[in-house]
């Protein structure tokens, strides 16, 4: 039996027993991958570069978008490289790297996301208050709150799971690295560090819940108080997209991490994974761009602009090529 100690590398879940299955796969995940990272990478460029959308929700939005780009890129390049060249490995390193990055997004993204519902319901049910409560120095710190829990919670709970002895061998039963993988491992009794851990997460997941659903009851109670229907349309239109995504994320993470080990199966847990781990930062945009009008303009102006000045660009080179053409005598 091995033990960490001489540990180099994990074997990670293969996806597919045939080359064409990995190869369809490959050419999935690269196109779910490219989808999310043009999608939230429009987002940023949007909201940076259009002055109108420099408010304390745009301004969590982009940082929602920087952490689901970090969060997609932890886990599919990876499982992508072993699916294309057939591999299953993954260095000792690269994985504790992999298992810090994907508990420090996704604990961030709680967090942020327990913000964002902060905001709306400052925006909504103290309107009056909004300019003083969420400043632009209030914001900034806020966001690096989330962002400053999530390294602290990633880094303890690297440093709690990487300090077990294995000696169960090195194959894991997930295309990442994630800490209940790495407990089934271990050659010691974990059963007191899955409790704790499972109290952890229940604590920072549920704790997030519980923030979040009086909020929107709250907002919900101060939307149908709003006579007009066009009023109610544009906070409905602020409020629907976070709450779907906060309903996604927390679904999904939560059956993830607090199922019952009876309905626990490897099919299962990568179903799973994939839903709060890979389908959240490929939706995310869409579900902000599909019921923010604002949004939507902004983009549909920068995408105007982009194509205007390519198009400037092109008549000019095209110029400077034809006065560059020697004549006829």
């Amino acid at each position: 039996m091995s033990n960490s100690s001489s540990i180099t590398q994990f074997l990670l879940l293969a996806l597919a027993d045939t080359r064409e299955l990995q190869l369809l796969h490959f050419w999935l995940s690269l196109g779910i991958y490219l989808a999310a990272l043009m999608a939230n990478g429009l987002t940023i460029i949007t909201v940076v570069c259009d002055h109108h959308l420099h408010t304390p929700m745009y301004f969590f939005l982009l940082n929602l978008s920087l952490i689901d780009l970090g969060s997609i890129s932890t886990t599919l390049p990876k499982a992508m490289a072993n699916s294309l060249w057939d591999t299953r490995d993954i260095s000792y390193s690269g994985c504790a790297a992999q298992l810090f990055l994907i508990v420090f997004f996704l604990s961030a993204e709680c967090s942020l996301l327990t913000v964002m519902a902060y905001d709306r319901y400052v925006a909504i049910c103290q309107p009056l208050h909004y300019g003083t409560l969420l400043g632009s120095r209030a914001c900034v710190r806020m966001a690096a709150a989330a962002w400053a829990s999530g390294f602290l919670y990633a880094a303890l709970h690297t440093a709690n799971t990487l300090s077990l002895p294995l000696c169960q061998g090195n194959a894991l039963g997930q295309f990442f690295c994630e800490i209940p993988q790495i407990l089934k491992l271990s050659c010691s009794h974990t059963y007191l560090r899955e409790v704790g851990l499972i109290v952890a997460s229940s604590c920072l997941v549920c704790g997030c819940f519980v923030f979040i659903v009086p909020s929107y009851l709250q907002i919900f109670r101060a939307v149908l108080r709003i006579p007009s229907e066009q009023g109610r349309h544009k906070a409905f239109s602020t409020c629907l997209p976070h709450l779907a995504v906060v309903s996604l994320f927390l679904s999904t993470a939560m059956f993830a991490h607090l199922k019952p080990p009876s309905i626990s199966s490897p099919s299962l847990d990568l179903v799973v994974s994939v839903l709060y781990l890979v389908v959240p930062p490929a939706v995310n945009p869409l579900i902000y761009s599909m019921r923010n009008q604002e949004l939507k303009d902004a983009l549909k102006k920068l995408m105007h602009s982009c194509i205007g000045q390519a198009m400037r660009l092109g008549e000019s080179l095209s110029v400077d090529q034809r006065g560059e053409q020697p004549g006829w005598h």
